[in-house]
């Protein structure tokens, strides 16, 4: 197997809503998005946004249950003040700051917000990892 991620899917309860916050951060939906599944271009991977029912239908396994998933996206920048700018544009666009931005135990600085249907978003910047022109990690060798 490749080491590769392609599709990021969430699970949501209103994919109309989800994808309503997802554009107020300014990204742009797909062509090919509809009122039951939404797909954003992360520069390499793709963000989907499927009904969470349809989902746990999908992949046969229960939709029940409720609370934290173990699950948190991430968001490099490129410095300590587009991570603030960051949090402010997804609170301005409806997010929840979960934690404020803060010095890291790892030397880094980072805040949390989750989006409408509670999907953890961790904006970061880490000292010890470059991004290429894209945006995209370089992780040391």
């Amino acid at each position: 197997m490749e080491p590769r991620i392609s599709v990021v899917t969430l699970g949501v309860q209103d994919v109309g809503r989800a994808r309503a916050f997802y554009e107020r951060l300014g990204w742009v939906a797909a062509a090919s998005s509809n009122e039951h599944v939404a797909f954003f271009d992360l520069g390499g991977v793709v963000l989907s946004l499927f009904g969470r029912t349809a989902l746990a239908d999908d992949a046969g396994v229960s939709a029940g249950g409720a609370g934290f998933s173990g699950v948190a996206l991430a968001h490099n920048v490129r410095d300590r003040a587009a991570v603030d700018r960051t949090l402010a544009e997804a609170k301005a666009a409806g997010a929840t700051i979960v934690k404020p931005a803060v010095e890291t135990f790892w030397g880094g600085y980072a805040g949390y917000f989750s989006d409408p249907d509670g999907h953890l978003w961790e904006i970061a910047h880490n000292p010890f990892w470059t991004l290429d022109e894209h945006g995209r990690v370089k992780l040391p060798a």
